[in-house]
């Protein structure tokens, strides 16, 4: 039993909203949590009096609130998930001798957080700060494979949602699905010369404690195509350190 009752109520609502899809009910929060109603209520309100809840009085629904977003952007800034995924990247180099990164989502692109380097590397535009179009790269596939597929519709409704870099590339939304199923019956995803001519990319993602991608782990050399047998060790290390990360995001196995 928790010294703070109330403390821990807070933080099981904060973090059930969070893994919401979308604005829910005090009904459903109180009963999906087991907790009364009265007390639910009034955690809300507190929450919603400090904006880490926003009321919808329309839908009579309860999302979470800008002061989520300032918490988790803090974090951030703070170099948290730098700092908890660098040296996994970095293990990834020295198994690969390619360069490793680490992105996120952000709409249709992938956003790089993280990268190392070997000695001597190769010129690419995957850089820190750097974005792209997610369903180009293997980081943004090894993300989009595992969202669901509304979501995935709604991003890519049409062939003009799908940008080419090099001629290369889903040219349509059902050729993006299926690929994006290959992605997730391998458990890892791989891109050719659709970012960079001559490059391949290998990426895993890795889950948060809801089970959804929070992050892939990439890995990009020169010169490794579809049957080359260096694909399975670029393969073993990106999920290597994506299970890692996973477990340090305290999320589960995923597949």
């Amino acid at each position: 039993m928790s010294a703070v009752p109330a403390a821990e109520r807070a933080l099981r609502v904060l973090r059930y909203l969070a893994s919401q899809p979308r604005p829910v009910p005090a009904a459903t929060i109180a009963r999906d949590l087991g907790l009364p109603r009265s007390s639910t209520y009034h955690l809300l309100r507190v929450l919603e009096a400090e904006r880490f809840v926003t009321h919808l009085p329309e839908e009579q629904r309860y999302g979470l609130g800008v002061a989520a977003l300032e918490v988790g952007s803090a974090y951030l800034r703070h170099d948290g998930l730098e700092r908890l995924v660098r040296p996994l990247v970095a293990r990834v180099v020295d198994a690969t001798d390619g360069t490793a990164h680490l992105g996120v989502l952000d709409g249709r692109e992938v956003l790089y957080l993280v990268e190392e380097r070997p000695r001597l590397p190769a010129p690419l535009v995957t850089e820190v700060g750097v974005r792209l179009p997610a369903h180009l790269t293997a980081t943004g596939r090894a993300l989009l494979a595992h969202l669901p597929a509304a979501q995935i519709t709604a991003l890519f409704p049409t062939r003009a949602a799908l940008a080419r870099r090099t001629g290369t590339g889903p040219a349509s939304p059902a050729e993006l699905r299926a690929r994006l199923a290959e992605v997730r019956a391998h458990g890892w995803a791989s891109e050719e010369g659709e970012v960079t001519d001559g490059f391949t990319s290998v990426a895993a993602p890795a889950f948060d404690h809801t089970g959804r991608p929070a992050a892939a782990v990439a890995v990009t050399v020169r010169g490794v195509g579809p049957g080359d047998e260096r694909r399975e060790g670029l393969a073993r290390a990106v999920r290597d350190a994506a299970a890692r990360l996973t477990s340090r995001l305290g999320g589960g196995s995923q597949r």
